[in-house]
This record gives structure tokens, C-alpha cells and sequence, in this order.
């Protein structure tokens, strides 16, 4: 018969406990909820028929949990040191639709009172990025639905991928390892946090506050695809971007392929016709100009012709020959009494002495 001291039996137990339960999950409904000193959460976790203690630290809380709320636990049974027994809890999760909205009202209140939901916050992601990063299952069918789209629509992108669970109670911290490493490394330019449709519970690690104030802290702007566009979770919420499935958020973070060729198309015919449009406004410009001096010109010419004109009859008037030819005549030499003067007519010179010479 084996004998032991009450800390030998203790030591005894928790190591055969440790080697058959390293890892339990508890389903149940939590009652008698506190928390001690603000730093131990103790609670009972029961069905219609039996309750098990359940013991954790505050700061593994991460979600809200009250009585009459219906969780999953994953943790390890213990026995105290007081010989008591007690279940000491790693991870929770809330199940059921009742306790996953119940949670999730209490902590989106809360993150609401903080700011973390404020548009004023929020990031545009543009199109043409080199780099994005993607956390997500690679298993998933929602993932091969980004990846389809992506390629189809845009080549030249680098992704990097954090391959993490997207459901279950490791989820959480996967995806916030994801983010920390992308922030860390600062290589994308983006990050996407891709999963298909599924239940509330499947769904339920997007709740998650350590995850969702990750997401809202990221240096790097964060967009969603999480479940189907009637899905709403916390981390989409805070999130720079939500898009309504993983396909969708392909379609926001690139161009679509078609769409370009018909724009650069258009682009380059409505360019063609501009151009085309510019010359022949020129050649009209030119001719008009053309035309104008033409003109200008014209009534040069016809304005000195006209001066010509007018000089040349002023000057045929005075024309000797015109004034003969009007019955005048004309007389050369000196007048005195005796002398000879030449006086010439339109068609005679005459010669004759002055006879006389009188004064008007």
C-alpha cells in the first residue's frame, strides 16, 4: 500500500492529470461569475446535473462573460493545493447564438464608447499596391475565392501569406501573431484578414477583443472579407476597410484587368479625336488668319490706289498741256515795253514785241 504525504498526493495527481487531460474543452452554462481583487476571475461552469470550478486570470478575458451565458472552455483540471478541485482555463469562447450576440453587443459598446469604430479614423487603401499581406486559412474556400479573383483581375502584386486558423479558440492569437509580425516587418502595404461564410460560432474568434484592438492599433491599414455581407464582426468594424467577402476584397485592392483595357481604349480614341479636333481648328484658325490679312491687304491696296488716284488727277490738272487745251495759253520773257515774249499755245508758239504794258 502506497502512502503519501497530502502534498506528495497532490503532486501525485496533478501529474496524472497532466499526462491524460493536457488539454480539456468544457461546454456549459457559467454561474456564479466574479472577480477577486481585479486580477482572478472564478466562475462555475454547469449543466442540469453537475458544476465544475473554474478558475482564471483577468487579463485571459476576452470577451464578456456573465451568468446564465453559455461557453467553451479549454484549460486543464487541477487540484489545489486546499485538496480542491478546480479547472484552471487557457481559452473561452462563448457558443450558442444567445451568448455569442450577448458578448458581442456588451464588447462592441464598449469599443464604441473608446473610439475604435470612429470614421474619422479609418484609411483609404488605394488600388496599385505592390506588396499586401493576407492572414488567413489557405484551406479555406475563401481563400482560394480571393486568390481566383485576384489573379483573374490584376497581375504584378506580391502577396504574402500568414497562413492561421480562422475558427476555434487558437484563432485569435494566430491572427494577432500575424499582425504583429506584418506591422513589425513593415514590408506590405496593406493586410487583408480573409474567411469564408459559416455558423456564429464559427465566426465567433472575430470577436475577440485582443484581436479587434490589434486590428484598430495596426500602423498598416487593415481590410476584411469575414463571412458573407450579412456577417458582422468586431474585427470588421474596426478595420479600415470592410468588404463583403473575400472575393470582394480582391476586387477593392486591384484593378480590374477589362476594365483598364476599355479605359485606356477610350482613353486613347477620345485623345485621337482631340487631337484630330485641335488641327483641324488650327488649319481654320490659320485660314482665317489667312483671310484676314488677306483683307487687311486688300483695303491697303485699294485705300493707296485710291490716294493714287486722287494725286493723279490733282496732277493732271496741273498739266500744262491740260491748261492749253482749256483755250489758255502760255507766256515766257520779261514784259517790258520793246522786249519779245514767246507765248505758246495748244498748237502755236508765237513770238511778239510789247507794245504796251498797263496796270490792273
Amino acid at each position: 500500500m502506497t502512502s503519501f504525504t497530502p502534498t506528495e498526493f497532490i503532486a501525485v495527481v496533478n501529474q496524472t492529470l497532466d499526462y491524460t487531460y493536457s488539454s480539456v474543452t468544457i461546454v456549459g452554462e457559467v454561474a456564479s461569475f466574479k472577480i477577486n481583487q481585479g486580477k482572478w476571475i472564478f466562475f462555475d461552469l454547469k449543466d442540469e446535473e453537475s458544476s465544475v470550478a473554474c478558475f482564471m486570470t483577468l487579463y485571459q478575458l476576452r470577451i464578456p462573460v456573465e451568468d446564465g451565458m453559455k461557453i467553451a472552455v479549454r484549460g486543464v483540471p487541477r487540484l489545489t493545493k486546499w485538496g480542491k478541485f478546480s479547472f484552471t482555463v487557457q481559452a473561452i469562447q462563448p457558443v450558442g447564438e444567445g451568448s455569442l450576440k450577448k458578448a458581442y453587443e456588451i464588447l462592441k459598446k464598449k469599443l464604441a464608447v473608446e473610439g475604435l469604430f470612429d470614421l474619422e479614423k479609418k484609411r483609404k487603401i488605394p488600388k496599385g499596391l505592390s506588396k499586401i499581406g493576407v492572414i488567413s486559412s489557405t484551406a479555406a474556400a475563401g481563400y482560394a475565392d480571393f486568390i481566383k479573383i485576384f489573379n483573374a483581375r490584376w497581375g504584378g502584386v506580391k502577396i504574402q501569406v500568414a497562413h492561421t486558423q480562422v475558427q476555434g479558440m487558437d484563432a485569435a492569437d494566430q491572427i494577432i501573431k500575424a499582425l504583429n509580425y506584418f506591422n513589425e516587418h513593415g514590408e506590405v502595404e496593406a493586410i487583408a484578414i480573409i474567411r469564408g461564410g459559416g455558423s456564429a460560432d464559427d465566426l465567433a474568434c472575430f470577436n475577440d477583443e485582443a484581436l479587434a484592438r490589434t486590428v484598430a492599433a495596426s500602423k498598416i491599414p487593415v481590410i476584411t472579407g469575414i463571412g458573407h455581407e450579412v456577417d458582422e464582426s468586431l474585427v470588421d468594424l474596426v478595420a479600415d476597410v470592410r468588404a463583403s467577402t473575400p472575393s470582394n476584397v480582391a476586387e477593392l485592392l486591384t484593378f480590374d484587368r477589362e476594365s483598364v483595357k476599355l479605359d485606356v481604349n477610350t482613353m486613347v480614341e477620345r485623345v485621337g479625336l482631340n487631337l484630330v479636333e485641335k488641327i483641324s481648328n488650327m488649319k481654320k484658325t490659320q485660314s482665317d488668319k489667312i483671310i484676314q490679312v488677306s483683307n487687311i491687304v486688300a483695303l491697303k491696296i485699294e485705300s493707296f490706289r485710291n490716294e493714287l488716284s486722287e494725286k493723279s488727277k490733282i496732277l493732271e490738272a496741273l498739266n500744262p498741256d491740260k491748261v492749253l487745251e482749256r483755250g489758255y495759253a502760255i507766256l515766257k520773257g520779261e514784259i517790258d515795253i520793246g522786249n519779245v515774249v514767246k507765248i505758246t499755245t495748244i498748237n502755236k508758239e508765237i513770238k511778239a514785241e510789247v507794245k504796251e504794258v498797263n496796270e490792273r
